[in-house]
């Protein structure tokens, strides 16, 4: 029992330590975020004519994650791990992601905002994988899953920060939480997995960009 207490207050401490990095950081990321907009709208309106022709010589919308290429290998405490490179590209388009939801990839310039924020509708992968490329757990359900667990689950996420929610229909598993690089299904809301899960990859090892905003971004 001490042992947990003390490693959920490490958690928190390495938390507040993130976030009082993160509100050093929103005036920077602020400002990068307002230059890329401007920086599309005017590519856009310059180029439109020219953008079109790429997308139909491309053959549409869609870009392939060149370095998606790998396999999930399941580790020994039920978290399956991605084996294989992510790509970390900023892009605009959007990705055809090797498993449903990505654990990683290229993604949009922009995150969706991940500080506890639970969204009711399907949000877009490609801001959900820049989010995750902050540290951020993603938690996921389909239509199968129970309402008490979603509900039991929106209010954990809530009172995290460096989470987020939402639904995802394409999954095959009901619940699903995902970090960069990895992913673990969970039987419910009082799973022992989802607590080791957040413990374990909210600001993990695994995290390419530990610190980075998760505030400032979409909020759909």
């Amino acid at each position: 029992m001490g042992s947990a207490k003390k490693s959920s207050a490490a958690r928190t401490a390495r938390i507040e330590e993130m976030r009082r990095a993160e509100k050093a950081r929103e005036r920077r990321n602020r400002i990068l975020v307002i230059a890329a907009s401007v920086a599309v709208v005017a590519g856009l309106a310059v180029g439109g004519v020219v953008l079109v022709q790429s997308q139909s010589d491309d053959g549409g919308s869609t870009a392939s994650d060149a370095k998606g290429a790998g396999k999930f290998v399941t580790d020994k405490d039920g978290v399956r791990a991605w084996k294989g490179e992510l790509g970390r590209n900023h892009v605009t388009k959007a990705v055809d992601y090797p498993a449903t939801p990505p654990v990683g990839g290229d993604h949009n310039p922009v995150w969706m905002n991940c500080d506890g924020d639970v969204y009711p509708d399907e949000i877009n992968n490609t801001n959900a994988v820049h989010s995750l490329e902050h540290g951020a757990v993603w938690v996921t359900y389909n239509g199968d899953a129970g309402k008490a667990d979603v509900d039991a689950l929106s209010a954990k996420v809530k009172k995290t920060p460096y989470t987020f929610m939402s639904p995802v229909d394409g999954q095959k598993e009901p619940l699903l939480l995902t970090a960069w690089g990895h992913q673990r299904a969970v039987t419910g809301a009082d799973d022992p997995a989802v607590d080791a899960f957040l413990q374990k990859f909210v600001q993990g090892e695994q995290t390419p960009e530990p610190g980075a905003a998760c505030t400032n971004g979409l909020s759909k």
